[in-house]
C-alpha cells in the first residue's frame, strides 16, 4: 500500500463522506494525496436492473482477494429523495467482505445522475487510486441507456444483460451496447439465452470495423460462480491489451475525465454568479408573468456572458 490512509478504513470514509458532500478543503486533501498509479485496474459494471450486477461483483472480488490483491468497491445506488443519499447499504449488497481488510466498498447516492455515476464517483475512485488499491470496482445504478458516463471512468466496462429482455435489446442497441469492453450474459441458464448471444454477436459483428478491442462475449451464472474464470481471463485479456495497445484509449479516458470535472465547475461557478446577481430570479419570474421565454432569456445570458482568464501577471 502507498498511504497509511488505506490501512485506516474509518478515515477513508470521512473523506469520501467530505468528497461527497462537497465540504471545504476536500480538494486540498485530494490535491495533496493524488497520485497516478497506473497498476490499479478500474472496472465499471453497468446493465439493466435485476440482471445480477452485485452478484457478479460480489464474485470478481473474492477472485482478486484469492489473487491476494486489495479491492475498493464505489456500488452506485438509487438516492433517497429525502436524504440524497444512497437507498442500499453496502453492507447489505455485499456482506461476505465486510470485515475483510483487503475490501472496502462504499454505496454512494446518483443524487438524480442520469449518467449512473454519483457526481463525486470520479473524485472518490482517483482518491482509492492514490492511496494504493491494485482494483477498484464501480458497480452503476442501472438507470438503462444514459447509463454511459461509466465509460470515461473505467479501464473496462463490463455490460451484464440476462435472457429474456424481449424487445428491451432493441432499446439498448442504440447507446449503452457500445460501451462494452465485456458482455457478459448472466443468469446463462435462462430460457432466451440464445437468442440474446445471437442479438450480441450481431451488434458486434456489424461494429468489427470500429472496434481497436473487439468485445468478448461471457456466459455466466454468478450465483452458482459458474462461468466466472472465463470472465477474469477476459479481464485480465483487456488489461494486457491496454497495457500494449491501448494508450489512446486510455489518454482519452484521462481527457474525458478532466472536462466533465471543468464542464462541472465551469457550470456551478456560473450558476452562482447568476444567483448571487438576482439573474436567475428575474428571469424565471419574467417567464412565469410571461414577460420573456427561456429562448430569450438564453439570448440575453450570451450577450452579457463574458469569461475572461484571469493570468497571474493580471
Amino acid at each position: 500500500m502507498s498511504s497509511d490512509l488505506i490501512m485506516d478504513f474509518r478515515s477513508l470514509a470521512k473523506l469520501i463522506s467530505k468528497i461527497e458532500n462537497n465540504r471545504a478543503g476536500f480538494e486540498d486533501d485530494l490535491m495533496s494525496l493524488y497520485k497516478e498509479n497506473s497498476e490499479t485496474l478500474t472496472i465499471g459494471i453497468t446493465g439493466p436492473p435485476g440482471a445480477g450486477k452485485s452478484s457478479l461483483t460480489d464474485r470478481i472480488i473474492k477472485e482478486y482477494r484469492n489473487l491476494g490483491k486489495t479491492v475498493g468497491v464505489v456500488a452506485v445506488d438509487p438516492s433517497s429523495p429525502f436524504s440524497g443519499g444512497a437507498i442500499l447499504g453496502d453492507r447489505i449488497r455485499m456482506s461476505d467482505h465486510a470485515s475483510d481488510p483487503g475490501v472496502f466498498i462504499r454505496s454512494m447516492g446518483s443524487r438524480g445522475s442520469l449518467g449512473g455515476l454519483a457526481p463525486a464517483t470520479i473524485d472518490v475512485l482517483n482518491l482509492m487510486k492514490s492511496v494504493g488499491f491494485d482494483v477498484l470496482i464501480v458497480e452503476t445504478v442501472g438507470v438503462g441507456q444514459s447509463e454511459i458516463d461509466v465509460m470515461s471512468i473505467a479501464d473496462t466496462v463490463l455490460l451484464v444483460l440476462v435472457p429474456g429482455l424481449g424487445d428491451d435489446i432493441q432499446a439498448l442497441k442504440a447507446g449503452i451496447m457500445e460501451i462494452a469492453d465485456i458482455f457478459v450474459v448472466n443468469k446463462a441458464d435462462k430460457d432466451g439465452k440464445e437468442k440474446l448471444l445471437a442479438e450480441i454477436n450481431m451488434i458486434i459483428n456489424l461494429n468489427k470495423h470500429r472496434f481497436l478491442w473487439v468485445p468478448p462475449v461471457v456466459e455466466t451464472i454468478a450465483t452458482e460462480n459458474q462461468g466466472i474464470g472465463r470472465l477474469m481471463d477476459s479481464i485480465a485479456d483487456r488489461n494486457s491489451w491496454l497495457k500494449e495497445s491501448g494508450t489512446d484509449v486510455k489518454k482519452e479516458k484521462i481527457i474525458n475525465q478532466f472536462k466533465h470535472k471543468a464542464m462541472d465547475r465551469i457550470g456551478y461557478e456560473i450558476m452562482n454568479l447568476l444567483n448571487s446577481k438576482g439573474i436567475i430570479e428575474d428571469w424565471t419570474q419574467g417567464i412565469i408573468d410571461g414577460r420573456t421565454n427561456p429562448y430569450s432569456a438564453m439570448h440575453e445570458l450570451d450577450k452579457n456572458l463574458e469569461i475572461i482568464w484571469k493570468k497571474d501577471n493580471e
